[in-house]
């Protein structure tokens, strides 16, 4: 019988079917829990759906995983990771399932922006001084100790959110007060109604005290490692460059490299928090060439579908099932990827759509055409027709 992976994902992120894809092409029986309209939905690589309720979440992957009974679930946001925690710390969800988390314990502290720099500083992984600050006072003390400008970061954030670069102790005044009230009740409503998103009425209904933390600033350029690993060893690792992002938030376009700091964090910290399944660290590269970890995804990132040499999808099922899965062919020999719908969203005049490789699902249809009826109100030529590689879609 084929392995059987349980994806699970509380928003609606265009990784989440490219994931999909790639876990069934070497060979897994995928079933997926996601939210109504989710594109995850439209996947033609999944066999069976689970619906999301946004207002029950670890119940609705409770009920998923008695329901699928998957060789592993697999997390594809952080919410969704944070879930899998629960339900592993209370439940015992373990026995049933191999998951992506290995000890839930490990969740906290890889989401705790403070216990993560600490370990993997006394791992011997280099990263800027991080200090957890619960007040004014503690903003003042700290920014005395590190220096400014430094960077403001919320624990269980993510997409570039809950982060804010300050440059003065007025900045981060002002900073520490807007990041520390986020979750009124009141901002929390007016997002409900904004993003049509029932996850911020349970904010509203249970307002979390935020944690924050100051972190030295780094001068550099973005880099991030996907890599799967099992029960505390790294089985295979993807280290990138960062070359167009957008804003703050998610890489559009990567470059692939190698990077034997990356790869020696990835190795110590998933034997620190013993880890299993897919995972991935982001860093900043300075002018000198080395890097600084500075967060880390607890959950699939968006590169990890990739099939390049290293398969990570082949490579976590062979561990999963205890013998060799056959990797896919590479999808190009290039070393600059252009994230669809990523990097065309951002600009659909881009020129790395044509000299990177640019990774559209052309074997998932619908897919792509979700991905481009979501943008087409910002992208529309003057006639109103879709892009130019809508005509060229090979079935």
């Amino acid at each position: 019988m084929s392995p059987r992976v349980l994806l699970a994902t509380t928003v609606r992120w265009p990784s989440a079917p490219r994931i999909a894809a790639a876990f069934a092409s070497v060979g897994a029986d995928v079933e997926a829990l996601h939210p109504r309209h989710a594109v995850l939905g439209l996947s033609r690589f999944v066999s069976r759906h689970h619906a999301y309720d946004p207002l029950r979440g670890a119940a609705s992957l409770g009920s998923a995983i008695r329901s699928a009974r998957p060789d592993i679930v697999v997390p594809l946001d952080d919410r969704a990771a944070l879930q899998l925690a629960t339900l592993q710390g209370e439940s015992g969800v373990a026995p049933l399932s191999e998951t992506s988390l290995g000890n839930p314990a490990a969740y906290a502290a890889l989401m705790s922006r403070t216990h993560l720099i600490s370990a993997a500083r006394a791992c011997g992984v280099v990263a800027p001084a991080t200090q957890a600050v619960a007040s004014q006072d503690d903003v003042e003390r700290v920014l005395r100790e590190i220096g400014l400008p430094a960077v403001l970061k919320s624990d269980h954030s993510w997409g570039g959110e809950g982060v804010a670069v300050v440059r003065s102790r007025k900045e981060a005044r002002a900073a520490y007060m807007r990041l520390a009230h986020r979750s009124s009740r009141l901002r929390s409503l007016a997002r409900v109604l904004k993003r049509r998103d029932a996850h911020f009425l349970l904010d509203a209904l249970h307002p979390r005290v935020p944690r924050l933390s100051l972190q030295r600033f780094v001068v550099g350029t973005p880099a991030t490692t996907s890599f799967a690993c099992w029960r505390g060893k790294v089985l295979g690792a993807l280290h990138f460059d960062v070359v167009v992002a957008e804003g703050s938030g998610p890489a559009c376009v990567v470059r692939r490299v190698a990077c034997p700091q990356m790869a020696a964090a990835a190795d110590r910290l998933a034997a620190h928090f013993q880890l299993s399944g897919l995972h991935g660290f982001d860093f900043l590269r300075g002018g000198d060439g080395n890097v600084q970890l500075i967060e880390s995804n607890p959950r699939a990132p968006q590169t990890s579908h990739l099939a390049l040499d290293i398969d990570l999808m082949a490579l976590l099922l062979s561990a999963v099932v205890g013998s060799p899965v056959p990797p896919r062919a590479p999808s190009t020999a290039g070393a600059v990827i252009a994230l669809f719908p990523q990097e065309w969203s951002r600009d659909p005049a881009s020129p790395w759509l044509k000299s990177a490789h640019h990774d559209v699902p052309w074997d998932d249809p619908e897919v792509f055409r979700a991905c481009l009826t979501d943008r087409r109100p910002n992208h529309r030529s003057p006639q109103g027709e879709l892009p130019v590689f809508e005509a060229a879609m090979t079935p």
